[in-house]
C-alpha cells in the first residue's frame, strides 16, 4: 500500500465559505489516496485561526517529515496549489522534496504531470497564488490606512470605548462605565497627587471594577491608560497619531498635567506630604523620598516619618535624614512670617497689590498678542505641510509625526490663551483673594489630612530645594509678591530662606 503524507491549509473566512474547509480538503486528500491503493500516514492542518509563527512551525514539521521519511513516502499531497505554498520561497521547499528527495509533488484538484509542461503549471499557478496573497497585503493596509485617515480605529477600540455597527460600518462609542474610571484614574493622579500605586489602591477603595473577569485594577494598564492619546480623541496607527473623529474623555489640559507628571517619573513614591519627588537635593538634585518608621515606645507602636535624598547613600553625600515635623515647621514659619496683624499694614499691602495687576493685565494683554501670533504661524505651518503631502513632497509617517507635533502646540496655545483671557479678567480679584488666604495659611495647614496640605503647597510654592536641613522655596505668584512685599534684602530673588519681617516704616 502507497504512503503520503498531506497538507491541508485554510487561511482565511471566506475561502472556508467557498468550499474550501479543513474537513472538504481532509475528504478529498483521504478519497484520492485510497482511489490510488494508498493511505494518508500524516496529515498536517493550518487553519486560519494560526498565527504567523505557528503556521511557519507547522509547515517546517511537514518538510522535515518528508525529508526523514522521503524513502518511505510515495507523494506529497494538497488540495491546490495555493492550499500548498503562499510564497514563492514554501514552494521552491516543497519542488526540493520532489528533485532531491524524490517525493513526488500530488495535487488533487489541479493534476499535472512531473514534467518540464507540468512543473511550469504549477510554478504558475504558485506565481498566481504568491502575487494575489500580496496585493491582497497591500489593499488591506491600504484600506486600514485610509480608515485611520477617516478618524476611526481599525481594531478594538480602547478601554473606555466600545465597537458598535452603524449603518453597515465599524463605529466607537463610549462605554459608560469603563469610560468614568477612565476620567476617574486621570482625575486622581492629575489633581489629588496620588502615585499609580496610589491610583490602583484608591480605584478599589471606591469599588470600581475593571473588568467582570478581573475586578481588580492592574497597575500597567493603569500607566498604559495615562499614556494613550486616544483618551484626548486622537487615533495611534504604526507609531503614529491621527486626529480621530471619537469624543474625547479627558481635556487637554488635565492630559498635558499627567503627561508633565510622568515626564518627572512620578510613577511609584511613597504617599506622604514632601513625599512623591516634591523635593529635590540641593547637593545632587535627585529627588527627595520619604520614609515611614514604626518604633515601639511606652505608649505602644508609633509611626514617624523621615525625608532623605535617594541618593543619599553614594560616597561624599551627606547623609542627612529630616524629620517630617521639621519641615512642618519651617513652613508654619513661613506662613506666619506672611500673616500680617497690622490693619493699616494690611490695606496697604492691598493698595500695593491692585497696583500691581494693572502691570499684569497689561503683561497679560501682550502675551495673548504674542501667542495669537505664534497660533497664526503654526496654522501657516499646517496649511503648508498638508500642501507637501497632497503633492508627494513628503512622506506619509513625516507628515503624521510634524502634523501631530502641530496639533499638540496648537493645543498648547489655545490653552495658553484661555489661561491668559481668565487672568486678564481675574487678577485684580485674584490678588485680593490670594492675601486673605496667606493670612489663613496656618489655620487651614493645622487641620488638613496629606492630601490638602500638598495642594496648599502647590498653590503657594512653585518648587522646592533641600538645602542640608533647610527648605528653599520659589513661591508661586502672586504669593512672590507678598514675600518681596514682606521680607528683607537677605532674601535671594524669590527664594525664601529664614528672613526678618521688615518694619512698618521700612515697608513704607
Amino acid at each position: 500500500m502507497k504512503q503520503y503524507v498531506a497538507l491541508a491549509r485554510v487561511s482565511s473566512r471566506e475561502q472556508e465559505r467557498e468550499g474550501f474547509s479543513l474537513d472538504i480538503q481532509e475528504d478529498a486528500l483521504k478519497r484520492f489516496a485510497k482511489s490510488h491503493e494508498g493511505k494518508i500516514v500524516r496529515l498536517f492542518k493550518i487553519a486560519e485561526t494560526a498565527s504567523k509563527t505557528d503556521e511557519r512551525k507547522t509547515f517546517r514539521e511537514l518538510i522535515s517529515f518528508a525529508k526523514k521519511h522521503c524513502m518511505e513516502l510515495d507523494g506529497l499531497l494538497v488540495y491546490k496549489v495555493d492550499r500548498a505554498a503562499r510564497n514563492l520561497f514554501d514552494f521552491v521547499e516543497i519542488e526540493r522534496l520532489e528533485s532531491e528527495y524524490d517525493v513526488p509533488f500530488l495535487c488533487v484538484s489541479q493534476p499535472t504531470e512531473n514534467n518540464p509542461a507540468g512543473r511550469m503549471m504549477r510554478r504558475t499557478l504558485a506565481n498566481m497564488a504568491s502575487f494575489y496573497t500580496e496585493q491582497q497585503s497591500v489593499d488591506v493596509r491600504e484600506g486600514l490606512a485610509r480608515r485611520v485617515r477617516e478618524g476611526w480605529f481599525i481594531g478594538l477600540a480602547p478601554y473606555g470605548y466600545k465597537n458598535v455597527r452603524k449603518e453597515g460600518r465599524g463605529m466607537v462609542d463610549i462605554d459608560p462605565g469603563p469610560a468614568e474610571n477612565v476620567r476617574r484614574i486621570f482625575h486622581l493622579y492629575a489633581y489629588e497627587n496620588l502615585t499609580i500605586d496610589g491610583v490602583t489602591a484608591r480605584m478599589q477603595v471606591e469599588n470600581r471594577v475593571w473588568r467582570k473577569s478581573t475586578p481588580k485594577f492592574p497597575r500597567s494598564s493603569i500607566h498604559n491608560i495615562l499614556r494613550d492619546r486616544a483618551y484626548i480623541g486622537e487615533i495611534e496607527h504604526k507609531g503614529e497619531w491621527y486626529p480621530g473623529k471619537h469624543e474625547p474623555l479627558i481635556d487637554r489640559a488635565t492630559w498635558d498635567r499627567v503627561q508633565t507628571l510622568l515626564g518627572n517619573q512620578n510613577y511609584s513614591s511613597h504617599l506622604t506630604t514632601y513625599g512623591s519627588e516634591l523635593i529635590r537635593c540641593g547637593h545632587c538634585g535627585h529627588p527627595v523620598t520619604g520614609e515611614v518608621k514604626t518604633k515601639l515606645t511606652q505608649s505602644g507602636l508609633r509611626s514617624y516619618v523621615y525625608y532623605r535624598c535617594a541618593r543619599y547613600t553614594k560616597p561624599g553625600h551627606p547623609r542627612t535624614r529630616i524629620p517630617e515635623a521639621d519641615f512642618d515647621r519651617q513652613i508654619l514659619a513661613l506662613f506666619d512670617k506672611m500673616r500680617i496683624e497690622n490693619e493699616e499694614i494690611r490695606e496697604w499691602f492691598r493698595a500695593v497689590l491692585r497696583s500691581q495687576t494693572k502691570d499684569l493685565q497689561a503683561e497679560s494683554l501682550a502675551q495673548r498678542q504674542e501667542l495669537q501670533r505664534q497660533q497664526t504661524l503654526l496654522v501657516e505651518q499646517q496649511d503648508r505641510l498638508l500642501n507637501l503631502r497632497l503633492s508627494d513632497d513628503v512622506g506619509q509617517a513625516v507628515y503624521a509625526r510634524k502634523s501631530t507635533e502641530i496639533r499638540d502646540r496648537l493645543a498648547s496655545i489655545k490653552l495658553q490663551l484661555d489661561a491668559v483671557d481668565r487672568s486678564h479678567d481675574e487678577t485684580a480679584e485674584l490678588a485680593a483673594k490670594v492675601f486673605e488666604l496667606s493670612q489663613t495659611l496656618r489655620e487651614k495647614w493645622l487641620t488638613a489630612d496629606c492630601d490638602e496640605k500638598r495642594r496648599i503647597l502647590e498653590i503657594v510654592c512653585l518648587n522646592y530645594t533641600l538645602d542640608d536641613v533647610t527648605l528653599v522655596l520659589a513661591m508661586r505668584k502672586p504669593f512672590d509678591v507678598l514675600a518681596e512685599g514682606l521680607f528683607s534684602e537677605k532674601s535671594r530673588d524669590d527664594r525664601i530662606r529664614t528672613c526678618d519681617l521688615l518694619t512698618p516704616s521700612q515697608a513704607r
